[in-house]
């Protein structure tokens, strides 16, 4: 019984990795492509609109 709950953690903590490394992996990939549109169009960030004062900022990673 001890070796199924050992096996039972490793395999929880495993998941838990994964959806991190998946997480991180998509985070990193969105934030390589804005930078390679911003470099084909020549622009120097990304606007976003603040919904709280209608002004637009530049998007903070």
């Amino acid at each position: 019984m001890p070796q199924l709950i050992f096996f039972a953690l490793v395999g929880l903590a495993a998941y838990y990795g994964y959806r991190s490394f998946v997480r991180e992996a998509e985070r990193v990939t969105a934030k390589v492509r804005r930078a390679e549109k911003q470099a084909a169009t020549g622009a120097n960030g990304t606007l976003v609109k603040d919904p709280k004062t209608g002004e637009y900022r530049l998007a903070k990673d």
